[in-house]
């Protein structure tokens, strides 16, 4: 299907995590094990799977954020950015100022986000609640402004944790659509959703990840298939 060198490559890539059994006893839990898979330039990647079943970490692996205590990961020369709503919000600082905090957090320049709040504050429809206390917000209104910020960044690899279903009907629409400019804009995207027709509507192919390692890697509908099946 595709004749490029892959963009990331992960090969028997694991995972644990240090988890009590006891007092004073403790055993290693593995929250991904023996995952295998190519990441290609230009495609939109789905990834499902319960909860539980380490679709943040591998997230998480994908953006260097941890490494893997087994198996091995290669990036061939591209910048990765997690694209996640829990980056940087502090709930006593204005919407503006958390802004700039998270933009930075996520790697962005401070001179940059500042330039870019003109259009986080149209794209978030805050208006004039930029500039109140975070713990004033509503949930939607949080899930907005942070999907407005991370919507500003501009890597070769965007990854994408459970934050295409955030907000209102309209807010949805419009992060979809977002989205979908950049892919259409030949990035390489990895999405993470539970959302089906979010993954039909957007990705070229899915990986199902459980807690044994990756299930099945293949086109969506029989992916989906054999997902719902089996639960």
């Amino acid at each position: 299907m595709y004749n490029s060198e892959p963009i990331i490559s992960l090969k028997n890539v694991g995972v644990s995590y240090r988890r009590r059994a006891g007092v004073l006893r403790w055993n290693k839990y593995w929250a991904l094990n023996d995952i295998t898979f190519d990441l290609y330039k230009g495609e939109t990647l789905g990834i499902i799977g319960r909860n539980g079943a380490g679709k943040s970490t591998l997230l998480q692996v994908l953006a260097g954020i941890i490494s893997p205590d087994k198996g091995v990961i290669t990036h061939n020369e591209s910048t990765v950015s997690l694209l996640s709503l829990q980056v940087g919000f502090l709930p006593h600082i204005t919407g503006r100022e958390n802004a700039i905090l998270s933009g930075m957090l996520l790697g962005i320049n401070k001179s940059e986000i500042e330039k870019a709040m003109p259009k986080i504050i149209e794209f978030s429809g805050l208006g004039e609640f930029i500039d109140q206390p975070v713990n004033s917000y509503s949930t939607g209104m949080r899930a907005r402004l942070g999907f407005s910020v991370a919507n500003q960044m501009d890597p070769d690899v965007i990854l994408v944790d459970e934050v295409l279903g955030v907000g209102d009907v309209e807010f949805k629409k419009k992060s979809a659509a977002a989205m979908r400019e950049k892919i259409s804009s030949n990035k390489t995207v990895v999405i993470v959703s539970h959302d089906e027709k979010t993954l039909k509507d957007l990705c070229d192919r899915i990986l199902w990840v459980d807690r044994k390692g990756m299930c099945v890697e293949g086109g969506i509908d029989d992916v989906l298939i054999s997902y719902n099946q089996s639960y």
